[in-house]
């Protein structure tokens, strides 16, 4: 049962998953979830706000999951701990941003909260008041005599999420004005005898022979001198919040980490995916081509070449599963065989050893329950821990493809250059999928049989 504007319900001081939703279809804008942490009505720092560009609070407390299509149903979701939630924090604020265009064209919008641990819905607000807002609060928790509450909000902005952040307290990167180039001109010097003070009268010369008394003269007595402390250095100012996102096309295919500020941390590689239930094109010519979320089993992959000239795959197959802290310092984080899983599929790849790295090519290969791709529609996201995050989707499936080229990330200089591939290859009968992205790319890799 949905609330009210202005409501409230008590909720658990547990883990909760808050999933803000929509429905998509031609011309409705994209939208990202964010949440402010705050400490009477502002945030203490830029770090209380967490949304794409700084996934994670540094108290563990909230936490950017990622979006997920499913059917036309989009949700991005934030994971909220409420335990974790630092003392001085009174509100976690829950908020969405559109991208393109207004609140107003987007059909469905509400916010559930949901228990993550039995998946048991707590709260929900749809909000169907919108018309020129680009950003929007749709509710938030806050604690009342030691216990957490959640209020359906509802409140709309016209300044889009850099207005929503600033009313926040948040220091959001912007163009800087320039100061005026002349200086503010300086006070006259006065005139020597422009309201002088007047001099005192000299004093008339002593007699000849009168001695003249002066001061006694000082006593003088050791003294410790103490030295002034050293000056404290002020803080390094902070870095403004970058509010930007990069999304490769066919017409922008590459982008350059550097430039996005992603050259430390580590940056995972979301892959995210739903089967359309009506099937098209190549899918319905050739029958059953694809498979539900209960049989399809996609698997999230990455060849790998070393500066040391070393290669090899990332992958469940083979419980290849990679590390994170040695080589080859990439991750893969599961095997997600349903779909279900919120989160998709997840490599991480470990930016702190980015030299290391001579190139990399992001695949995903069909494991079991399809024919091809026909009728996927997949997303694909990196999100370093700095910088902007980098996503595209994948163009629709024409061929009887079980392997798709999603990135190839490049060393240049030190620099990692990603590169959109969303490339679906055909592999040749008795020919694997992984031999077949190998042979496109020219790894070079030896292949023998293998299974989870």
């Amino acid at each position: 049962m949905t609330m009210s504007k202005g409501s409230n319900v008590p909720v658990p001081t547990s883990a909760l998953r808050v999933e803000m939703g929509w429905s998509s279809g031609p011309g409705v804008p994209d939208a990202d979830a964010s949440a402010l942490l705050l400490v009477s009505g502002k945030v203490r720092s830029d770090g209380d706000f967490v949304f794409y560009n700084q996934p994670e609070h540094s108290s563990g407390a909230v936490r950017h999951e990622g979006k997920r299509d499913a059917g036309g149903r989009v949700t991005d979701t934030l994971l909220v701990d409420l335990a974790r939630v630092e003392p001085a924090v009174e509100t976690v604020v829950l908020a969405a941003s559109a991208d393109g265009g207004t609140f107003g064209q987007v059909p469905g919008l509400h916010v559930r909260v949901l228990d993550a641990g039995r998946g048991a819905e707590v709260a929900r607000f749809d909000s169907g008041d919108a018309t020129v807002e680009t950003a929007f609060v749709l509710g938030e928790f806050y604690r009342r005599q030691g216990a957490w509450k959640f209020r359906a909000v509802g409140q709309g902005y016209g300044s889009g999420l850099e207005g929503l952040a600033t009313d926040y307290g948040i220091t959001v990167d912007q163009p800087q004005h320039a100061a005026p180039s002349a200086a503010a001109p300086s006070a006259p010097a006065p005139s020597p005898n422009r309201h002088a003070a007047p001099l005192p009268a000299a004093a008339p010369p002593p007699a000849p022979g009168t001695r003249v008394a002066g001061p006694p003269p000082p006593v003088r007595t050791p003294t410790t001198v103490t030295p002034p402390p050293p000056p404290i250095p002020p803080a390094p100012p902070q870095a403004p919040v970058r509010l930007s996102k990069v999304t490769l096309t066919k017409e922008a295919p590459s982008v350059s980490l550097a430039k996005q500020g992603g050259t430390s941390g580590s940056m995972r590689v979301n892959l995210n995916w739903q089967v359309r239930k009506q099937f098209s094109g190549w899918g319905s010519k050739r029958g059953r081509a694809v498979a539900m979320h209960a049989d399809l089993d996609l698997d999230l992959c990455a060849l790998y070449e070393l500066s040391d000239g070393s290669k090899g795959v990332v992958q469940a197959l083979g419980n290849a599963f990679g590390a994170l802290h040695q080589p080859p310092y990439i991750h893969l984080d599961g095997d997600d065989r349903t779909g279900a899983v919120e989160s998709g599929e997840n490599l991480t790849l470990n930016l702190d050893h980015r030299r290391s790295f001579r190139r990399i090519l992001i695949f995903v290969t069909i494991y079991e329950g399809a024919r091809s791709f026909a009728d996927l529609h997949a997303t694909v996201t990196l999100q370093p821990t700095n910088g902007a995050p980098v996503d595209f989707s994948l163009d629709e499936c024409t061929v009887p493809s079980t392997v798709c080229a999603l990135a190839l990330i490049t060393n240049s200089g030190g620099d990692l250059i990603v590169q959109r591939e969303a490339r679906y290859l055909v592999p040749e009968r008795g020919v694997s999928p992984q031999r077949t992205v190998d042979r496109v790319y020219g790894w070079g890799m030896n292949w023998t049989p293998g299974r989870k």
